[in-house]
Parts: C-alpha cells; sequence; structure tokens
C-alpha cells in the first residue's frame, strides 16, 4: 500500500514507521522529490499516483503550540494548510482508480475551550477562534461529494512524543525542577501519546468501516489538568514541579493566539474512536510519560 502524506515531521516519522512495519509502502509528497517521495508539483501535473490510501498531515505544525509565528504566519498557514488539503482531495478526486482511504489530522481546538463541557466526536465547534474557523476550513476542504473515498478525519489532542512536539520544549525546565503548571493550571489538557496517533491513523486506514470524525485523545485525559499534567511529567522525571508559569510569561512566550491553547483547553473523549475498535497503547498518563522521558 503506498500513501501520500504531507510532512516528514514529528508525526509523519512515526506513522511512516508503523505503517512501513505493518508492510505498507510510503510515499512522501514534499517540496524536494527522491526516494519514495513526489513533489506537489509533481502531483498537480500528473495527478496521484496509485495508492490504497491517503494522509495529510501537513498541519501539524500549526496545531503545535510550542513552534514560533509572526503575523504573516496566520494567512501562510491558513492558505498553506487549506491549500495542500484541496491540492490532494482534488487529486483524489480525479483519479482514474480512487484512494479506497483519505485521512487527515487536524486538531481539538474545533471545540471551544471550557473547564466543565465535555466534548465527542458528534459537538459542535469550529466557529469561535483563530484555531477553530482554520479547523472548519481545513476540514472542509478535504469532503469530496460523491466520492467512493472513505474519508476519516482525526482531531488531535497534544501530542507527547519523544523526539518533537510538546514535550521536547518541556523537558528542559522540568528536568531543572523548574517545570510547573500554566496559568492556573485548572484548565483540561487533551493529550495522546504520538504511537496512540500513528495507531488511530493505521487503524483508519486498515478497516474499511472506520469513516468519519474521530478524537484522537487519550480515553483519560478528559480527567488530565494542566496542573496533574505537570505534577505527573516531574513525577516521572524524578524532579518536583515547583513554579507555576503565569499567564503573563505563557502569553509573552507563544503570542497570545496561541497561549490559549496551553491556558484553557477542552475536555475531549475519544467515544467513536474506541467504538471503532481501536485500542489504545497508552490509555494512562502515567505510563505514556514514563515511555517517553525513559
Amino acid at each position: 500500500e503506498s500513501g501520500a502524506r504531507g510532512g516528514t515531521g514529528f508525526v509523519g516519522r512515526a506513522l511512516t514507521q508503523l505503517l512501513r512495519s505493518r508492510g505498507h509502502q510510503v510515499t512522501h509528497v514534499s517540496r524536494q522529490g527522491g526516494k519514495d517521495r513526489i513533489t506537489w508539483e509533481e502531483l498537480s501535473h500528473s495527478g496521484l499516483p496509485l495508492c490504497d490510501a491517503v494522509v495529510n498531515l501537513a498541519g501539524e505544525n500549526v496545531l503545535n503550540p510550542f513552534r514560533r509565528w509572526g503575523d504573516a504566519f496566520c494567512r501562510e498557514v491558513i492558505s498553506s494548510r487549506v491549500e495542500t488539503t484541496k491540492a490532494l482531495a482534488e487529486a483524489i478526486a480525479a483519479a482514474e482508480q480512487p484512494p479506497r482511504a483519505w485521512v487527515l489530522v487536524t486538531g481539538v481546538g474545533f471545540y471551544r475551550p471550557s473547564p466543565t463541557a465535555e466534548y465527542t466526536e458528534d459537538s459542535p465547534g469550529g466557529d469561535f477562534d483563530f484555531f477553530s474557523r482554520l479547523v472548519s476550513s481545513w476540514e472542509a476542504a478535504a469532503l469530496i461529494p460523491g466520492s467512493p473515498t472513505r474519508g476519516v478525519v482525526v482531531r488531535s489532542g497534544v501530542v507527547l512524543g519523544r523526539d518533537g512536539g510538546a514535550i521536547s520544549q518541556m523537558l528542559l525546565p522540568f528536568r531543572l525542577g523548574l517545570g510547573g503548571p500554566m496559568g492556573s493550571g485548572l484548565q483540561p489538557f487533551p493529550w495522546i501519546h504520538i504511537q496512540d496517533l500513528s495507531g488511530i491513523v493505521c487503524h483508519a486506514l486498515e478497516k474499511e468501516s472506520v469513516q468519519g470524525i474521530l478524537n484522537g485523545v487519550a480515553p483519560s485525559s478528559p480527567g488530565t489538568s494542566n496542573g496533574t499534567f505537570a505534577q505527573e511529567l516531574a513525577a516521572a522525571l524524578g524532579r518536583p514541579a515547583l513554579l507555576p508559569v503565569p499567564a503573563w510569561a505563557v502569553r509573552a512566550v507563544f503570542g497570545a493566539e496561541r497561549a490559549v491553547m496551553l491556558l484553557e483547553g477542552q475536555r475531549v473523549l475519544p467515544k467513536r474512536t474506541l467504538e471503532s475498535g481501536y485500542s489504545f497503547i497508552f490509555p494512562e498518563l502515567p505510563a505514556a510519560l514514563r515511555d517517553i522521558v525513559a
């Protein structure tokens, strides 16, 4: 099986490894060509290569609150993420032999942050701030009306893994004993281990009955606050979680728009993900963190 996907990023590397270990062939769509790669230009000229499935991870950097951005970023990000999704959707729609599955990874930023509300895949959202509108237009760009290709959207939480994502930015202060909760620490912290995010995408590709929206968050994550996360990370490192990081400092470092992702959060339930038969490798936070910081 080959799948075209955006990015050799953090999630892309983990997913590629998992798919290859399961005997699938993977081709990346990237700016540069090369072995097992095609360029976006080739895609637009020659169409989609023959493949069973297409995965679009092009947006992972946007949703990672730990990437810097400037003002131009917003316009650029929206167009680049939504445009890559549109380009892939159009290539799928135009293919003589369309792929069987089309998976897009977006984010739980679709749901409105709230200390109490709990969201399933059927909950409304998508129209109250920059991120929710980004996710809406991104998911809309993936729709291919009347297509025989199965469409799946995975709304991912904060991805935890060893060599990238949120943890890599947090480790140093925590290792120094300076890590702590952000802001009040009471806000929900929707998380998922990278192996489970890759696992859900792989499950969606391999299981013909899976379609529609799946929440990519660990089953125990609705009970995780930013404060408990800080405590568990400190415990996994054998350090105290001492210093709360005041909200103003989070805004200063990450910018107001992304600070929201850290200072506010959503309780998200992976209801349809579990119903689809996916079983989590890291459903609980302590084991997930032990795996990562070991």
